[in-house]
């Protein structure tokens, strides 16, 4: 259920970057069931990258813009996600100056915290790739 339109990354694929639940005005709750195509290795782990990937996709749907691109992140992984296991991405814009917004995003396994990071995020006045001109 979205409470506001999606406005970016609107190609996304939802199979490997989560499923948005909830979108609003600076904030998203993406989830993510974790499937065989993520396996790292003979375990059942989950490359971090699709993580990281959830918490990226969390972090746009925050700012919701068409224009908005990923500048920075500070991560740390907590806890190892394995096949099968659901994770659920919340982010929330915690500053804005100028083109610049902040966001704060956690992933958790039910009451576990899995992950959490700092998105560095930009607005631009057009598409990063629009022509120049």
């Amino acid at each position: 259920m979205n409470d506001m339109e999606i406005n970016t990354h609107q190609m996304i694929n939802r199979k490997l970057c989560g499923n948005p639940t909830n979108v609003g005005d600076g904030f998203a709750h993406v989830e993510m069931a974790a499937t065989e195509a993520m396996t790292a290795d003979a375990t059942g782990l989950v490359h971090g990258g699709f993580i990281f990937g959830m918490a990226d996709y969390a972090a746009m749907l925050a700012v919701n813009d068409p224009n908005v691109v990923l500048g920075a992140a500070e991560v740390t992984f907590l806890k190892p996600v394995a096949v099968q296991e659901t994770v659920v991405a919340e982010a929330r814009v915690s500053d804005i100056k100028g083109k610049k917004q902040t966001v704060q995003v956690v992933v958790q396994r039910g009451n576990e915290t899995v992950f959490k990071g700092n998105f560095t995020c930009f607005v631009l006045e057009k598409h990063v790739r629009s022509k120049q001109g």
